[in-house]
């Protein structure tokens, strides 16, 4: 089910970079709009999806948005704020899918998510480069297909949307702090070598660093896995004017995706959906100061973000969760 999901994910995110930046849709407005819908409308988004239960509903719907949006002839910024919406509705869909099932696993999610910055990349080619929205649109109908006709050995049981105890409030501040400042971080850290093969490497080290975040943090622990990363991600990003340090830091830099995703819906265990919403939120917050005009930042000031993430990570990590 997380393989149908990931390859899903790819695929959706293809299609709306692909959308976005198409010669149709380009414009400095509409990318704020499509971010706005895509990422900080998942909140209520995963809300309702929380209180409906119709998760499989809720994604395959994203997915044949997005499809259709790539098809429109004469797009405007309407589309624009259905492609964002289509992708929200996959998001949570998917998401709350993968969530449900991984139970006390953190692997799933990192699996889930970390296709979608190859989709992004790859899109965002495509669209610049004119290409035909056919493909696109196949792969799309194609990830549809396996989402609807995907079997599961074991559905687990979908519990009742339930507010969140008080006590997960603060944790939950601190995680979504810490989702905003690798938001920030990952659109503005300044990486003079990243052309060319390189930019892809470091793609590719985004897409590694999220899945293996998860893998590991099953392994050996979420403290382990969450601290270590990011101590040692600040302390290469001091070096990162060299492209195998730099590269080996995004990848430390972006394991805590999934083990940030983990902890906060393990402390909203009845509001899932809303807790990934909450963090994706998050990032939307972390794109807008780099949107506005944000200079880009050295591999110290990164360096001391991760610094600061990791001591922001501490307080939310239970002693359980040491390997």
């Amino acid at each position: 089910m997380t393989a149908v999901y990931a390859f899903s994910h790819f695929a959706v995110d293809l299609g709306c970079a692909f959308a976005v930046f198409s010669a149709n849709h380009r414009s400095a407005f509409g990318f704020l709009l499509y971010n706005f819908f895509a990422f900080a409308m998942q909140m209520p988004l995963g809300l309702l999806a929380d209180v409906l239960r119709k998760n499989k509903f809720f994604a395959v719907s994203g997915a044949l948005l997005v499809a259709v949006c790539c098809l429109l002839p004469q797009p405007g910024l309407w589309s624009i704020c259905l492609l964002g919406l289509g992708n929200g509705l996959f998001h949570i869909g998917g998401g709350l899918e993968v969530m449900h099932a991984a139970e006390d696993r953190a692997a799933p999610l990192g699996i889930f998510v970390s296709p979608g910055a190859w989709g992004i990349w790859l899109g965002t080619m495509l669209g610049k480069a004119a290409s035909s929205p056919l493909p696109v649109v196949l792969l799309l109908l194609l990830s549809c297909a396996a989402m609807v006709l995907r079997k599961c050995r074991r559905q687990p049981a979908l519990p009742s949307a339930q507010l969140p105890d008080k006590t997960a409030l603060f944790p939950g501040v601190l995680l979504f702090f810490v989702v905003i400042l690798r938001s920030f971080g990952g659109m503005a850290v300044s990486l003079p070598w990243k052309t060319g093969f390189l930019s892809f490497a470091a793609v590719s080290c985004v897409v590694l660093g999220k899945a293996l975040g998860g893998i590991l943090a099953d392994r050996f622990g979420l403290k382990a896995v969450g601290l270590g990363s990011l101590l040692l991600s600040a302390l290469l990003f001091l070096f990162s004017s060299s492209a195998p340090l730099g590269l080996m830091a995004l990848l430390l830099f972006n394991m805590t995706m999934p083990i940030t995703l983990h902890l906060l819906a393990d402390r909203m265990p009845g509001v899932k959906g809303f807790s990934f919403g909450l963090l994706t939120f998050a990032l939307f917050l972390g794109f807008l100061p780099g949107y506005f005009g944000a200079s880009s930042i050295s591999g110290a000031a990164m360096a001391a973000g991760s610094a600061l993430s990791a001591a922001l990570l501490l307080p939310c990590l239970k002693e359980g969760d040491a390997p």
